[in-house]
């Protein structure tokens, strides 16, 4: 008879000595090797910094804030979508932003993403800027009809892009080719997220809020929106998801929604 050996995943581990060993092979066996790993402080937070194409984003909503400019948001159908456009359009308007609407198109009806007739449509609000929460990385013919327009594109989603990228004034998504942020599995609003909260800091550094007499927003206090987005959209739950989940679910349990 041939004897089986099952090694056990937690002498491979690196947790300390005050986390249980029961604990430990739990974690280890769900690929968690190190107390780093099981550690959901929002300190632990990935950079935004490492996002391809975030300062010329930001460069570009610092820009439509201070000439008082029209920003139209233009979300998925989907959880991830809704969630997506509620938090962008409540952080900008906290952030100061003088005219923010949003448009959630039915994918049915108008097809999926920033498409022509999407846009046909965004020009009866007349937008100086069209952000797109969750879409936006495949809508080649979408963006070239606004920006024929003279509209403005910031392009911000998750999905896997195709060879070719929109001609989009500034493109954020971890999953774009050439993006050095290390994890690929944010959510549509996870990526909203890191924008506002980066959009924040930079308004910060330059005065903005001190200037226009509004009180700095505390970004942690849409994470409840960012938890329900990223749970309902099924991404995998890497560390990154999993703070953003955390703190999240705490919210909610404690009725500040």
């Amino acid at each position: 008879m041939k004897r089986v050996t099952r090694r056990n995943p937690a002498a491979r581990s690196q947790f300390s000595p005050d986390i249980p060993s029961l604990l430990q092979r739990i974690y280890a066996n769900r690929g968690l090797q190190s107390d780093h790993d099981v550690d959901l402080a929002l300190k632990n937070l990935l950079p935004a910094s490492e996002l391809k194409g975030l300062e010329p984003a930001l460069d570009l909503l610092v820009s439509v804030l201070e000439k008082r400019q029209r920003i139209l948001v233009v979300g998925d159908f989907d959880a991830d979508g809704a969630t997506s456009s509620a938090l962008s359009v409540l952080a900008l308007r906290k952030l100061g932003a003088a005219a923010v609407d949003y448009l959630v198109p039915n994918r049915f009806e108008y097809g999926y993403g920033l498409t022509p007739e999407i846009v046909a449509v965004a020009l009866q609000r007349s937008p100086d800027l069209i952000l797109t929460v969750d879409n936006g990385i495949s809508s080649i013919e979408g963006v070239k009809a606004a920006k024929a327009a003279g509209i403005k594109v910031l392009v911000t989603d998750h999905h896997l892009p195709a060879q070719v990228l929109p001609i989009a004034d500034a493109i954020i998504n971890p999953n774009q080719p050439g993006c050095a942020f290390p994890s690929k599995n944010l959510a549509g609003v996870g990526v909203a997220f890191y924008l506002m909260t980066a959009l924040r800091t930079r308004l910060k550094q330059i005065g903005w809020f001190q200037r226009q007499g509004l009180a700095e927003p505390n970004m942690a206090d849409y994470l409840d929106i960012v938890a329900l987005g990223t749970v309902a959209d099924v991404v995998p739950l890497d560390h990154n998801n999993r703070i953003l989940v955390h703190h999240g679910l705490a919210r909610m349990r404690a009725g500040r929604c």
